[in-house]
């Protein structure tokens, strides 16, 4: 059986790799000071950025393996598993890493904004590479709060302004992130003839018959995408969500449908809806007039 280190807390991480323990919802580990580092497969039940200067190594991480590259930000959330297991290899890697427990959160603005960082969902080969000013700001934001946890450990005000530079590390990631959506090779309408090409192809072979209308999952799948990378990506480079584009697609697709003489009910079941209801529903949604109004 592969080794797995349940990272129940934070500091479960940190005593393996032998960083100091900081704090007991918090820890900053700087790989640079290590003397002694062997590989990980972990079972994460806690908040993790890994932000890793040098990484000439392959990971597991969401049912695959991939490189992770030196000069990235990965994030993983509670329930996401990863690393690569011990063989007893001592590695030399050098960055930061900094965890939090789910338990810092409660009662703040960062328990209800957390779930819109969707990089933390992200796969480990859609990491974000930031330019040098942003590597810096990053690791200046972790550096200093490592430095309160240090300098400050009994202070009173020390969760909220830990909260706080977490809370600004996140809004930089997410900035960062979009600067690199926006970077992205492909240019807007090369983006999404590759997206109507995946939709084309789910039809042409007849999925929809079985499978029903196509997914954001299954879209992002065919692109080698995690579902949020690519909602992200569509949304940046679109200015639409990718449920809506994949809802355009298919509605530009049944009114010629119509126009050629198909019923309603035809269309429906040619699309693969379940019930004509849905696909009326979702036609007026769009366009304000049902699907057999269009012909008047």
């Amino acid at each position: 059986m592969e080794k797995v280190l349940q990272v129940q807390s934070v500091n479960d991480y940190a005593r393996y790799v032998g960083a100091p323990v900081l704090h007991p919802l918090v820890s900053v580990v700087h790989y640079d000071e290590l003397e002694q580092c062997r590989h990980c497969l972990c079972d994460y039940r806690v908040y993790g950025l890994f932000l890793m200067a040098e990484s000439p190594y392959t990971i597991q991480y969401g049912g695959g393996s991939h490189e992770v590259k030196s000069g990235s930000l990965m994030c993983v959330a509670p329930g996401h598993k990863g690393g690569v297991t011990d063989n007893g290899e001592i590695i030399h890697i050098k960055g930061w890493v900094l965890l939090f427990h789910p338990d810092l959160l409660p009662g703040t603005t960062l328990e209800r904004l957390i779930k819109d960082y969707h990089f933390f969902s992200y796969y480990s080969n859609e990491s974000l590479l930031p330019t040098h000013d942003e590597w810096l700001r990053l690791e200046r934001c972790i550096a200093a709060i490592r430095k309160e946890l240090v300098e400050f450990p009994d202070d009173p005000h020390l969760r909220r302004i830990v909260l706080s530079y977490i809370s600004l590390l996140l809004e930089l990631a997410a900035r960062f992130y979009e600067r690199q959506f926006k970077g992205t090779g492909m240019g807007r309408d090369d983006f999404g003839r590759k997206i109507d090409s995946v939709l084309e192809r789910y039809y042409a072979e007849g999925r929809q018959l079985l499978q029903g209308i196509p997914t954001v999952r299954y879209c992002a799948g065919e692109l080698c995408l995690s579902p949020n990378y690519f909602g992200d990506l569509v949304r940046t480079r679109t200015g639409e969500s990718a449920t809506h584009y994949i809802r355009r697609y298919l509605m530009e697709k049944a009114k010629r449908m119509i126009r050629k003489g198909q019923s309603v009910t035809e269309v429906s079941d040619a699309l693969g809806f379940e019930y004509p209801q849905h696909f009326t529903r979702m036609f007026k949604k769009e366009y304000g007039i049902t699907p057999s109004s269009i012909l008047n």
